[in-house]
């Protein structure tokens, strides 16, 4: 009986495009938390807790800071971008839905964590609702990081596990 393994390239093929996966799903999730919290919703800026959104030069201060958080997710986005082309063309190894989705929701998942671990709690440079309830808010972040990454691990786990021929 075959393995995911069998049909999707090597092992070490395997483990390139979950990487790439997990990085496109960092990106991703990068790109929800600048776009949609940051510019649409306005909750807040990269610096908006040490750098109060009270004046133009505080504005531009924090509209720079976005600007390097926003490249580097788009770094990130273009790695993982690359690593999957790679790996596909080179390795020739091209993941399922479900392994794709699994590192998607995965890379999501430790975006989050990480993000909400270092800029919400260690460092404290902003927080989800900058003026609102920062426990609850920081808390449900991390939270659907936990999610999300473990849900993706989960997938991830169960495809590379899954007989070929089941």
């Amino acid at each position: 009986m075959g393995s995911r393994v069998d049909v999707m390239g090597d092992a070490g093929g395997l483990r390139a495009a979950v990487t790439a996966g997990v990085l496109l799903g960092i990106g991703m999730g990068g790109f929800v938390d600048g776009i949609l919290f940051h510019q649409i919703l306005q909750l807040h800026n990269m610096l908006s807790n040490t750098v109060p959104r009270d004046s133009l030069v505080n504005e531009q201060v924090n509209m720079f800071w976005d600007g390097l958080f926003h490249a580097f997710t788009w770094m990130v986005t273009a790695a993982g971008i690359g690593l999957l082309w790679h790996t596909a063309r080179h390795r020739n190894t091209v993941p399922t839905g479900p392994l794709l989705t699994g590192s998607l929701l995965g890379g999501w998942g430790l975006f989050n964590v990480v993000e909400g671990t270092l800029d919400h709690q260690i460092l404290q440079v902003h927080h989800v609702v900058q003026n609102g309830n920062h426990a609850l808010w920081d808390g449900v972040f991390l939270g659907a990081g936990a999610l999300l990454l473990t849900v993706g691990a989960t997938m991830v786990w169960a495809e590379v596990r899954r007989p070929l021929y089941a």
